[in-house]
């Protein structure tokens, strides 16, 4: 059985760096000193034309999570979902420079190019090549998320850990937290039971979300319960998390 069949991947999608453009001014006070340089490159992004499929959603968390950012002044913000223009035109208005790093398409485009690689070989693996569950993500990461440490404020996470295999998903929180300075917080959202879809979220006004249908890039890998979504983020200091009626949990998570 190839490695994308066993986990019930199929082909590959396209390109997945999107970007948005930096604000051209950051109001507010309360400006946290910051290096000068090793910065992540402000993201240049696209606008996507919005699918048919798509509702919308209040959302506490992410209210919180403004509530928690607010004074901050030019903060910075790594948003790891589809850049949707109105998401980063959002933050951007709100004095942030925004990156914007699909890491599910990213992480689909690796397996398509690790199971390319095995049927180039005659599905015989390097044998120094590391070819576990933990393995395969220690290679992605090495070549992803390749920002300097203490680089944001914020990360958008949103459902993204719930398609990850468990060995990477825990490897993404332990990176995420490296680029997370003292105190930045990350917004993360978890299914109470396995999706039967993929969707994606944007950013409509502070306390809105649309929910949009989107096309599969992994099936949904795990359903976390509370104690190993503690156990995930071990090393964050506080939690505050939202149930809503559409079996999504919203949880911010403080270093």
């Amino acid at each position: 059985m190839s490695l994308l069949n066993k986990f019930g991947i199929g082909p590959g999608n396209g390109p997945s760096r999107d970007v948005s453009q930096p604000a051209a001014s950051a109001a507010g006070s309360g400006d946290r000193s910051r290096p000068k340089s090793g910065l992540p490159a402000p993201a240049v992004g696209t606008s996507r034309v919005p699918p048919s499929s798509e509702t919308s959603r209040v959302s506490n968390g992410l209210k919180e999570l403004l509530w928690n950012l607010d004074g901050l002044g030019r903060g910075t913000l790594l948003d790891l979902g589809a850049a949707w223009q109105t998401t980063l035109s959002f933050f951007i208005e709100k004095g942030f420079r925004v990156t914007a790093d699909d890491l599910l398409r990213s992480w689909k485009q690796f397996l398509d190019q690790e199971e390319k690689n095995l049927r180039e070989t005659g599905n015989m693996p390097d044998p120094s090549v590391d070819m576990t569950p933990a393995g395969r993500a220690s290679r992605f990461l090495a070549s992803n998320l390749s920002y300097p440490p203490a680089s944001f404020d914020a990360v958008l996470l949103w459902d993204l850990l719930d398609y990850l295999e468990p060995q990477m998903a825990t490897k993404t929180v332990a990176s995420i937290t490296e680029l997370l300075r003292p105190g930045g917080v990350v917004f993360a959202m978890f299914h109470s039971k396995k999706p039967e879809g993929f969707q994606r979220y944007r950013v409509v006004d502070s306390n809105t979300l649309q929910v949009i249908s989107s096309p599969v890039l992994c099936p949904a890998q795990r359903v976390y319960q509370n104690r190993e979504i503690q156990d995930l983020f071990a090393r964050y200091r506080t939690t505050k998390s939202f149930i809503a009626r559409d079996q999504l949990r919203e949880t911010l998570f403080i270093k």
